[in-house]
């Protein structure tokens, strides 16, 4: 307090003096100096004379009571804009009562009157827009009006007079562009010139805070005018001037604006982030609403602040839209759960354009500035091969889950539908809900999601496949026949569900898909011919019996046989009904050829060798009805494989025929019709019709040609196999006399006495 007062003691006596006080005492200069030092802590005012305007200490205006708390960092850095100038000595007294708070001895700037004040509007921070002739000389009273000081100017920027503030600066950037050095050598320009720099400093930062609050207010917002035409009076003034001096702190205002335009809207969305307690997606959703109403904020009130050739609607746009970005950056470098990355994608791809881009308001300003997409194409990659990581990983979990509490159920009295529901549905269905949500991002991501779910099906199917093979061969199941039966119905109606996804998978996959798409038919086939097998092995151990009969001479006069045959086939289908219709059409396709096969099986074996045309024609006929038997079967069983109803009738024919040409013509078709046929099947076909001609023979058998060698060539298709599956143990040579002509000429050799035996039984 000492100090504070022989400082105001100073100062009175240099009011009451005459003249410049520092001119006339050299020591009262150093003791007002030094004074000044040890209050502020700064450097000196300065020596230069003759200047119109001398800055003041930069302690002094941190302890100016009409001084803004919290101004931001422009307003920390007008604190200092006095630091290094000079004023009149005159001036200095105002100066300091303002800072120390002395008793007034003139007038302070807002008690003076209106026609000595600046116009920049009122004190409560108007638009400005009036204020354009503060700082100019005005006549008034027949004197001309004195420039204001750096405190003044100041205190205009806090009172966000910015338009009077603005012309005074340039003013004072005129003086300083045309001061001289002192004769000490200390450029009093120079330090003007820093004083500038200040001013502009804290000028600038309420320019910004106005850009900061004008979209927040939700209506027009006078300040904003005024911060508006700052902009075109430093636009005007740096045309007016040389081009400015490296480090000088104008130009590139207009550039510096849409920074401050970027850091407003960066800032109101992060809040809007940060202040969204909940969900990822909640957030994203108040992203959205800010965005869109911040935007239909700068369309109604703060774009037609700005002239025309600002641009302010695409500024605030791009503005708001890097911003956004910016976001949307930052949460794709998280570590994000599957269900956040699905919304993260699925709001850039749908919900900005739905809710942001599809508001009425301002989704065609947003358009028409071709903004391009929130998130480039890698990071969009990069979030896609995320979502498709966490997704494989948590539907294999689920899986394994599932394959193992069904497996569970296998053992136990479960029907065909627990089962089913329990395994084929649900796994479908975790793999459904993914399939159907990726491609409503993007059809590319879907592709890569279904293409590597299929990847996942299969890895699925294999474990499935060797579970059932465990389960269908234990021992156990030899037991409980009827039970085996219903689990094998139940795990082979799991495959068509299957086979249809993978499929599906396949087809919105690309090119890739194919091999894994064949990998999960070739399991699934697997599994079917597993149960398949075990639907099947009881029928084929009752057949066996009845097959064992034909083709022998009692087969000939009895049907017995032949009709119980068909009754246990009839019997058997009954049971197929809880089939689908896919299981069920292979299966009764693998019974059809099965069973012809093991007709056809003991005429080929040449249990029965005709020995006379009559003969041949008995056997052609029962062949014939059985063959039109066999075929009206499995016609009511919907099997589909007509090509084998042929196969008896072809046989027939070749022991039907006479003439060797049209049995060569014949066996041309069986071979066409029966690519798997080969010499020997001819041959035993040719035994059983009793053909003795070896020359004959081989004209029949030339046609076959060298199919006996080519036993190496490619099999055909299990389902279209039928003669590779009979096997022929030897091919019977027909001798030229009939055997049952030989059989009775050795009975009666047998019967007759040897001649050695008689010539005894004569001497005896």
């Amino acid at each position: 307090m000492p100090l504070l007062k022989k400082a105001s003691r100073e100062e009175e006596e240099e009011e009451s003096g005459a003249g410049d006080p520092f001119a006339a005492s050299p020591e009262s200069r150093y003791r007002r100096r030094a004074t000044l030092e040890r209050l502020a802590g700064l450097a000196a005012f300065g020596r230069a004379r003759g200047l119109r305007r001398r800055s003041e200490d930069a302690g002094l205006l941190r302890r100016l009571p009409g001084r803004r708390q919290g101004g931001g960092s422009g307003d920390a850095a007008a604190g200092t804009a006095v630091a290094a100038g000079e004023r009149p000595a005159g001036k200095r007294g105002s100066l300091l009562r303002l800072a120390l708070g002395a008793r007034p001895r003139r007038p302070s700037l807002p008690e003076r009157p209106a026609a000595a004040r600046p116009h920049g509007g009122d004190g409560d921070g108007g638009d400005g827009g009036d204020g354009g002739d503060g700082g100019r000389r005005h006549e008034g009273r027949g004197k001309a009006r004195e420039p204001l000081s750096v405190l003044e100017i100041l205190e205009l920027i806090q009172r966000r007079e910015l338009v009077a503030a603005d012309e005074q600066i340039i003013a004072l950037e005129a003086e300083c562009a045309g001061a001289s050095p002192s004769p000490a050598g200390d450029s009093g320009g120079g330090r003007q010139a820093r004083d500038v720099a200040l001013l502009y400093e804290a000028l600038l930062a309420q320019l910004w805070a106005v850009v900061a609050e004008a979209v927040p207010a939700g209506r027009p917002y006078p300040p904003l005018r005024g911060a508006v035409r700052v902009l075109q009076q430093e636009e005007a003034a740096d045309r007016r001037r040389p081009p400015p001096a490296p480090g000088c702190p104008r130009g590139h205002l207009r550039r510096r604006w849409q920074e401050a335009v970027g850091r407003a809207a960066a800032e109101r969305l992060a809040a809007a982030a940060s202040g969204t307690p909940g969900t990822l997606p909640a957030r994203l959703a108040a992203l959205g609403a800010r965005l869109a109403g911040d935007m239909g904020a700068v369309r109604r009130h703060v774009a037609p602040a700005y002239p025309g050739d600002f641009g302010a609607l695409g500024v605030y746009a791009g503005a708001y839209h890097r911003a956004l970005a910016q976001q949307l950056a930052a949460l794709a470098r998280r570590p994000l759960p599957a269900p956040d990355l699905y919304a993260l994608l699925d709001w850039h791809a749908n919900g900005y354009p739905r809710e942001v881009l599809g508001d009425p308001e301002v989704g065609a300003l947003l358009q028409a500035q071709d903004l391009g997409p929130l998130l480039d194409p890698e990071t969009q990659r990069g979030l896609e091969s995320s979502c498709i990581a966490a997704v494989k990983a948590k539907v294999e979990v689920a899986m394994a889950q599932e394959l193992q509490l069904s497996e569970d159920t296998w053992a136990e009295e479960a029907t065909s539908d627990e089962l089913e529901e329990g395994l084929a549905t649900r796994v479908i269905g975790l793999l459904r809900a993914h399939v159907e949500r990726a491609p409503q991002i993007t059809p590319e991501f879907g592709m890569e999601m279904a293409h590597s779910l299929l990847g996942v099906l299969v890895a699925f199917l294999h474990s499935f496949q060797r579970k059932v093979e465990r389960f269908l061969e234990a021992p156990g199941d030899a037991t409980a026949v009827d039970g085996a039966t219903g689990r094998a119905i139940a795990l082979v109606n799991c495959c068509p569900p299957f086979r249809a996804f993978a499929e599906q998978l396949a087809q919105v996959g690309h090119a890739e898909s194919e091999e894994p798409r064949r990998q999960a038919h070739a399991t699934l086939d697997k599994v079917t011919r597993l149960c398949n097998h075990v639907l099947t092995r009881r029928l084929f151990e009752d057949l066996k019996p009845y097959f064992h009969k034909l083709m022998k001479r009692k087969w000939l006069t009895s049907s017995e046989a032949f009709d119980t045959i068909v009754l246990l086939i009839t019997s058997f289908a009954q049971k197929l009904r809880p089939l689908r219709p896919e299981p069920y059409q292979v299966l009764v396709n693998e019974v059809h050829r099965r069973v012809l096969i093991e007709y056809v099986r003991p005429l080929l074996q040449g249990r029965l060798v005709c020995s006379s045309a009559k003969m041949r024609a008995r056997v052609a006929a029962r062949l014939g009805d059985e063959a039109r038997q066999l075929r009206e079967l499995f016609g009511r069983l919907d099997a589909s494989s007509p090509w084998l109803d042929s196969a008896v009738p072809r046989l027939r024919e070749l022991l039907v025929l006479e003439d060797t040409a049209s049995l060569q013509m014949e066996v041309a078709v069986l071979v066409r019709d029966f690519p798997d046929v080969r010499r020997k099947h001819v041959a035993a076909v040719l035994d059983v019709r009793g053909l003795r001609s070896q020359a004959t023979r081989q004209e029949i058998l030339a046609v076959l040609g060298d199919r006996e060698q080519g036993e190496g060539e490619a099999a055909p298709a299990r389902q279209r196999a039928f003669f590779a599956d009979i096997a022929v143990a030897r091919e019977v040579r027909c001798l030229p006399f009939d055997l049952q002509r030989l059989a009775r000429l050795s009975r009666l050799r047998l019967r007759r006495p040897h001649p050695a035996q008689r010539r005894a039984q004569a001497r005896l």
